[in-house]
């Protein structure tokens, strides 16, 4: 079955990711992947600049989300890169607490402009790249309230650390994968529950750990939440390996998921977000 990446970096120009792999490696990998489109991923100008130009010269394998300068003209730029065809603004990495004045002016302006964002997750400044929320995810819950017109699509080991209801609350716990049962009270569960403007990207070992960690709760989180969650992997080059896609494969075969969650997750959700559908 086919599969669309809804989180993949790409690089064919000398300097932009260390040790990540050129279009022309990537696109055959791919495919043995059965992975038939890419959203690219971008967190410099650089980067927007790059990926336009892949997509222009791949336009059925990549679509791509652009990065914002939150130091210059917010809507100015998301009205440029959205004319040139960024279907999103990620992967959001500015090291500032949800709360910041800038992160809210950038989530403002993503709403007022129908550009869904996906955002890594740190649990501090000075920790990790990635916007910043204390243990229990008060700050982006404050957010899914305030912007309810606005897509938040969730990743990293930060987010999807508070799934089950024993989360940990020490900054360098709360960047693991998640291990072992998930218990009852997950904020993420909650979140997902209260908020439908919340999206989940099961990309890397941290969106997989979290489905993969407890089988009997994780195929129940895929089926109730099928709607709202992407396949994805967050590679950046051609020897990286996650197991999430195969796990998709083998539960679908067993019939743990069925054909129309399955498909949902794998690509048709990722396709209303290209389309600009979601």
């Amino acid at each position: 079955m086919k599969k669309t990446d809804i989180h993949l970096h790409l690089q064919n120009q000398k300097g932009l990711m260390e040790m990540s792999s050129p279009v022309e490696e990537m696109i055959p990998h791919l495919d043995e992947l059965g992975i038939t489109h890419g959203v690219l991923m971008s967190i410099s100008d650089d980067w927007n600049q790059h990926n336009i130009l892949s997509v222009q010269q791949y336009p059925d394998r990549f679509s791509w989300m652009c990065h914002i300068d939150i130091d210059g003209n917010i809507e100015k730029q998301i009205e440029e890169y959205k004319s040139k065809g960024a279907i999103g603004i990620g992967e959001i990495t500015h090291n500032l607490w949800i709360e910041n004045e800038k992160i809210q002016r950038l989530f403002a302006a993503a709403e007022k402009w129908n550009m869904p964002v996906l955002f890594h997750m740190s649990g501090e400044e000075g920790f990790s790249y990635g916007i910043c929320d204390k243990p229990g995810l008060t700050m982006l819950e404050d957010a899914l309230k305030k912007y309810p017109k606005l897509k938040f699509i969730g990743h990293s080991q930060t987010f999807w650390h508070e799934m089950t209801g024993d989360a940990a609350t020490d900054t360098e716990s709360r960047n693991q994968w998640g291990q072992g049962p998930v218990k009852p009270g997950g904020r993420i569960p909650y979140l997902f529950e209260n908020y439908p403007n919340l999206y989940g990207d099961l990309s890397a070992n941290s969106g997989g750990q979290a489905i993969m960690r407890d089988e009997d709760f994780g195929l129940e989180f895929l089926h109730k939440f099928a709607d709202r969650l992407f396949f994805a992997t967050d590679m950046v080059n051609v020897t990286m390996k996650f197991p999430l896609g195969e796990y998709l494969d083998r539960q679908h075969a067993r019939g743990k998921i069925s054909t129309e969650d399955y498909e949902k997750i794998c690509w048709k959700n990722a396709e209303k977000l290209i389309n600009r559908q979601l």
